[in-house]
């Protein structure tokens, strides 16, 4: 079975301040034995940045080193890109992000029904989350 990884499931793993953070680690840790993580490396970039901007370059080094090299990273293609920009722009929301939209067609097509996620755009998109929301 393959789960995908959101950046506010990776940002609640590294941020001890932030509210999820122990269902974020208690997850991360069960999901390693059963499932294969996967993500996609806009997923990794916007995680990194946001990483990098809050806590610098020793957090980068946390997640790149420790929580990315966990997970299995496809790159996105023209095609995706192409398909992720017409739903984002198609939706013309503030809340969802390009990479959301990227996220959701990648999950698409890849049959994924569930995200290691705690954006609830995800559920609004008819994927399964989790941990679940509270």
């Amino acid at each position: 079975m393959s789960l995908f990884v959101d950046p506010s499931a990776s940002i609640a793993f590294l941020d001890e301040d932030e509210g999820n953070h122990e269902r974020a680690v208690a997850t991360f840790d069960e999901l390693l034995r059963d499932v294969e993580l996967v993500t996609h490396n806009y997923v990794v970039l916007e995680a990194t940045a946001l990483v990098h901007s809050r806590w610098g370059t020793r957090a980068s080094r946390d997640l790149l080193r420790g929580v990315v090299r966990s997970l299995n990273v496809a790159w996105v293609d023209e095609d995706l890109h192409d398909a992720a920009v017409a739903a984002f722009l198609a939706a013309n929301r503030r809340d969802a992000s390009l990479v959301d939209w990227t996220s959701f067609e990648f999950m698409h097509r890849r049959g994924l029904a569930t995200a290691f996620a705690f954006d609830r755009d995800f559920g609004e998109q008819g994927f399964e989350t989790i941990p679940a929301e509270r």
